[in-house]
């Protein structure tokens, strides 16, 4: 094997390492804190009116202030698809 086909092989191994350890930690995250934060009202649940300057309840997150993690969204689904699909 050349050096550069061993360098390419060790390079695209440490890449798949880190993004398998991202994404380990990323649902780690979701399984710890499955909210995150409103974007639009910033964790607040109101929002300001532009035109009466007056606090309204943020659309977003229906005034509680935070979403559901994208990830665990996921992890949701593929749980209701696994207890969906196994016979009892």
């Amino acid at each position: 094997m050349s050096h550069l086909a061993a360098t390419a092989t060790t390079t695209a191994g440490l890449i798949l390492l880190t993004l398998a350890a991202v994404t380990l930690c990323y649902l780690a995250v979701c399984w710890v804190r499955p909210f995150r934060r409103c974007r639009r009202c910033h964790g607040t649940g109101r929002r300001r009116s532009l035109i009466l300057r007056t606090g309204r309840t943020c659309y977003r997150c229906d005034g509680n202030g935070e979403h559901l993690r994208p990830g665990r969204a996921a992890l949701n689904y593929l749980r209701e698809l696994h207890d969906k699909g196994t016979p009892r």
